[in-house]
């Protein structure tokens, strides 16, 4: 267990830098979803397209929030499962 938070601690350990499999149905829809972008933003201009950019930023941004509330509920629940495991070693 100590070699996992120290790993945590130097940031050995990093959930967030992954690589994507581009055959994948994810890596498959980031392509799509890259190349509308792209298009739509070729066809934009001026407000239209700095409104473009912000729906896409505040669409990154939301996605990174919930990446990180799942993360910690993850995590939590993660966490209570083996006190749970624990309680029952304890208490058997």
């Amino acid at each position: 267990m100590r070699k996992i938070l120290e790993d945590l601690y130097y940031r050995e350990i990093r959930p967030h830098d992954r690589e994507i499999d581009m055959d994948s149905g994810l890596g498959k829809a980031m392509g799509r979803a890259e190349r509308c972008e792209e298009k739509l933003a070729a066809l934009l201009e001026g407000e239209a397209k700095a409104l473009l950019l912000r729906l896409i930023d505040a669409d990154s941004e939301i996605s990174n929030t919930l990446a990180l509330e799942n993360f910690i509920q993850g995590f939590r629940l993660g966490m209570r499962l083996a006190m749970e495991g624990l309680e029952e070693v304890n208490g058997a």
